[in-house]
């Protein structure tokens, strides 16, 4: 019994950075996945408008993120989300889930996940669906690290 309440007392909640790279100015979609995340219990940092990779990466960092959901509506995914993910190795950070969402044409989505991107969601998505991927996502990562 001890044991298990000391499993509980320091589990603790997923941790999500919700990000709207670029010149993007609609995140509407980002803040609805952000409600639906933390719906769904999850800790949300919602980063804003306007958001360099390099300060998308150093939220992440900061925040000892589980995960990091990309919102890009503006067609710029193929920059910017790269030099994300590239950041976030070069500061050793490989055990983050990098999701990505918007205008992603299906041509691009392979590439998207050759370079490290876990999973693109596309217009019509349904929020369960992100949520249970996010939840098995960082379930398994803290599975490997532990």
């Amino acid at each position: 019994m001890f044991i298990v309440a000391m499993e509980a007392a320091t589990a603790r909640k997923i941790r999500v950075v919700v990000a709207k790279p670029g010149l993007d100015g609609h995140d509407r979609g980002a803040k609805i996945i952000a409600r639906a995340l933390r719906d769904a219990g999850m800790e949300v940092i919602y980063t804003g408008l306007h958001q360099t990779p390099e300060q998308i990466a150093e939220t992440v960092i900061q925040e000892d993120a589980d995960a990091v959901g990309l919102s890009i509506l503006s067609g710029a995914h193929m920059t910017l989300v790269p030099k994300v993910v590239e950041l976030l190795r070069a500061q050793g950070v490989d055990d983050v889930l990098v999701t990505v969402g918007g205008t992603i044409p299906a041509d691009d989505i392979p590439e998207l996940k050759r370079l490290g991107v876990a999973e693109v969601f596309t217009p019509g998505a349904g929020t369960d669906d992100i949520v249970d991927f996010i939840r098995e996502g960082a379930a398994e990562r803290h599975a490997a690290g532990a």
